[in-house]
Parts: structure tokens; C-alpha cells; sequence
């Protein structure tokens, strides 16, 4: 599934986010442009309405009154590459992915007294992909080139500078450096 910039980076926040709720969404994304966006994340099924909680960003009103608000699906967290964490059902106390719906399965329990949410947690990679791989070459002391990237992996060139750009800094957030080296060329790595 092809998602714009704009889309992941809302999603990757959102899967961050202690709460798993959609809004507020970024500061730079208003009126129409906004909008347009969480309607083909809805459409793409990567994001559901659900019952909004007091004190949830409101995305609409409903025709029966009914506040809702935007919660990631599942299908989210696999478009991103990432493993929901699971969290116990209260009730049966079964493992329940973190984003099944929480305003729906929040609203016939009893609200309990405030505690401090924990700290949202890194998106993670599954092992055994090649995102994992370049993570892996790029963590290493001597880091990776281009070329080095493109033989383990199989991608082309651009693919590799993409996901080092696009994933690896701006959906998760990690510092990646460069310099020249001598017989080698450029080398990349992941600064921890």
C-alpha cells in the first residue's frame, strides 16, 4: 500500500502515541488539506471511528450526536512495519492489540482513577525484513555504503538513500550520519 509522507507520519505519531488516538494531528495540517487526508486514511481502512471519551479531540458529530474521534487499526500498524503492543483485556484478561478500538471497549467500563499513561513507545521493526537488515548494517561500528546496502538488501540505489531519509529519520526518529571514508566511499550510520 503506497502512503504519502503526510500519512505516515501522522500514522507513525499516532502508533507512538500512549493513547492511540489520531488527533491532534500536526500543527502544519489545517481545514481542507487535513480532512482530505483522514478521509483516505479511513478509506484505506488504516484508521476507524470510534466513540469519543470525555476529554477525546472530537473528529465530528455523528447524526445521532454521537462525538467520535480516530483510532488506528491493526492494518496500521502493518502498513508502517511495526508490532502492536498487546496489552491484557480487563474483563478476561486475554492479550488485546493496543489499538482494537479502545473507545468502543472503554465505554461500558467504569472509569478508573487517573494514573500516569506510560511513555508512548518506538516504533519496531520485525525481524527478518530487509528494513531490519539496513537498521542492522547501519548500527554496526563500521556502518554501511550504499552498495553494501544494496547487495544485502536487493534494492537500488534510491530505495536504499529513501529508506535512510524517509524510515529510518523521519518514522523513527533516528540520527543518521555520513562521512567519507578512504577506500571505501561514503558510509552510513546509525548514531544510538
Amino acid at each position: 500500500m503506497k502512503l504519502s509522507d503526510t500519512q505516515l507520519v501522522i500514522l507513525n505519531t499516532v502508533c507512538r502515541r500512549a493513547d492511540r488516538r489520531v488527533l491532534p494531528l500536526p500543527a502544519n495540517l489545517k481545514g481542507g488539506a487535513a480532512e482530505k487526508v483522514i478521509v483516505s486514511l479511513i478509506t484505506k481502512g488504516l484508521v476507524e471511528e470510534v466513540q469519543a471519551e470525555l476529554g477525546d479531540p472530537v473528529w465530528r458529530v455523528a447524526e445521532d450526536d454521537q462525538r467520535l474521534t480516530l483510532v488506528p487499526t491493526l492494518r496500521a500498524f502493518e502498513a508502517l512495519g511495526i508490532e502492536p503492543e498487546e496489552e491484557p483485556d480487563e474483563a478476561t484478561g486475554a492479550p488485546q492489540p493496543a489499538t482494537a478500538r479502545p473507545g468502543k471497549a472503554k465505554a461500558n467500563r467504569p472509569k478508573k482513577a487517573s494514573a500516569a499513561r506510560p511513555e508512548p513507545q518506538a516504533p519496531k521493526t520485525r525481524s527478518g525484513t530487509k528494513q531490519a537488515v539496513l537498521i542492522d548494517m547501519l548500527r554496526a561500528p563500521e556502518g554501511a555504503t550504499i552498495e553494501e546496502v544494496m547487495s544485502a538488501t536487493g534494492w537500488l540505489s534510491h530505495t536504499v538513500r529513501g529508506a535512510i531519509a524517509g524510515a529510518l529519520t523521519k518514522k523513527f526518529g533516528l540520527t543518521v550520519t555520513s562521512e567519507k571514508v578512504d577506500g571505501r566511499g561514503r558510509v552510513y550510520r546509525i548514531q544510538d
